[in-house]
């Protein structure tokens, strides 16, 4: 009878070690794999959104909003700073309806105050789009993924506001003739929506006193 016991331990011990060591080979496997995924799921990524961004930076340049319309996060809408510095209790906040309902409207909204003056921003949907958002051509920009390439003494709070989300940002560099202080960059903030990803926030940065 013992030896039966000793049989049958021998016999379980030597199939755990066959099973151990059969598990550790097939999980040498999957890093490598992962790691392929990954990598190729993050190329993929920042080429469908270095298309989106391009995408929308054309609709601005050539005012074709109603097809920037459609880029607007269907359940979220989208918020617009004046500023790298967001402020979610004050900035304006359109859903893709209100947006369609007053980009052709001459209805004037309070964006926020100028840097500098204090003075207020008083001015149509449309107008802010094409003299405070698109006021530089970044179809000529430098673009980046998730990360920022202008800086300077203004605070930008985008992550901590928009802490899960990815963001696309297109900088203009400043000159030597103004110190580098004439700098803008255009970032938009994405959100991922039944698979999709849409535009949740367009904000402007450029240098503060």
């Amino acid at each position: 009878m013992k030896n039966t016991i000793f049989v049958l331990l021998l016999f379980t011990v030597s199939c755990k070690k066959e099973i151990s060591k059969d598990s550790e080979i097939r999980a040498e496997n999957i890093p490598a794999v992962n790691r392929q995924d990954s990598a190729t799921e993050k190329l993929r990524n920042r080429e469908i959104l270095k298309s989106l961004n391009d995408e929308i930076i054309q609709t601005l340049k050539t005012k074709n909003y109603a097809k920037f319309s459609t880029f607007i996060h269907p359940a979220k809408g989208i918020r617009f700073s004046m500023y790298a510095f967001i402020r979610p209790d004050k900035d304006k906040h359109f859903s893709t309806a209100d947006f369609m309902t007053y980009i052709d409207k001459p209805t004037k909204f309070t964006w926020g105050e100028k840097d500098g003056s204090g003075d207020l921003l008083i001015i149509s949907l449309r107008d802010y789009l094409e003299t405070w958002a698109f006021k530089r051509d970044f179809s000529r920009s430098e673009f980046s993924l998730n990360e920022f390439k202008g800086g300077g003494n203004s605070i930008n709070n985008l992550e901590k506001i928009y802490p899960q989300a990815i963001f696309t940002e297109n900088y203009i560099p400043g000159s030597e003739k103004y110190s580098g202080m004439d700098r803008n960059a255009l970032r938009f903030v994405f959100e991922k929506y039944q698979g999709k990803y849409y535009l949740i926030a367009m904000i402007n940065d450029q240098w503060t006193i």
